[in-house]
């Protein structure tokens, strides 16, 4: 999942972004209302961390303006404004949930989880296919109870993949979800994760099967 944290702060838009990686999402930062307008418009992400008080525009002049453009992207709003006032103005911007400062990173962090099950379609913090079940608040896999060891990177490549089992995912879409900015992740890297994957599969009972021209996707009936 591809997140875009929008705080002005530098030692805490820093943690955050440092935080929300440990977590295996890719996260990209900026400072200011009128950049992240710039980055949304040309950028696909899947969650904005958004703070109140920028500079150049306010958080709440980006949020409207992101409606107002039919952006649909889910917005956390972050801010040490914590009158109901302010909480109703955000929520009825347009924001999706509403944190406020100071903050605990568990906390946050499980809020970010939820706006990925939803995104998924998924209700419980587990996702599961065959005999694969991903822990999305551990991060991550066992199978038939026994843990699967696995990096960052191959946790969240194949969590993308169990969220879709049956169906393929795209290098593409891939690379969108998980590569920010400064990160050098391209189709090749995918194509190197997938074969490290299909190698800790082996014997599980499923498979990740190529599907040419297209992408992968998660057989759990392919393995022998």
């Amino acid at each position: 999942m591809r997140v875009l944290v929008i705080e002005d702060d530098t030692t805490l838009g820093h943690a955050l972004q440092e935080f929300l990686v440990e977590q295996g999402y890719a996260v990209d930062w900026l400072e200011d209302g009128d950049q992240a307008l710039g980055a949304v418009a040309g950028q696909s992400y899947d969650l904005l961390l958004l703070d109140l008080n920028l500079p150049g525009q306010s958080g709440l002049d980006v949020l409207h303006k992101l409606r107002a453009g039919n952006l649909q992207v889910p917005v956390l709003i972050l801010t040490a404004r914590d009158g109901i006032e302010d909480r109703v103005a955000g929520l009825d911007a347009g924001a999706d949930d509403y944190v406020t400062k100071p903050f605990e990173l568990p906390e946050l962090a499980a809020r970010v989880r939820a706006f990925a099950r939803r995104r998924a379609g998924q209700a419980q913090p587990f996702i599961e296919a065959g005999p694969l079940q991903f822990d999305t608040v551990g991060r991550e896999v066992r199978v038939h109870g026994e843990r699967l060891s696995l990096s960052v990177r191959e946790l969240s490549v194949l969590e993308m993949l169990m969220a879709r089992v049956g169906r393929v995912v795209t290098k593409r879409q891939i690379v969108n979800s998980l590569s920010a900015w400064d990160a050098d992740f391209s189709e090749n890297a995918v194509e190197v994760y997938v074969y490290r994957l299909r190698k800790r599969l082996e014997g599980t009972g499923t498979g990740i099967q190529t599907v040419r021209g297209f992408g992968y996707l998660l057989d759990v009936e392919s393995a022998p």
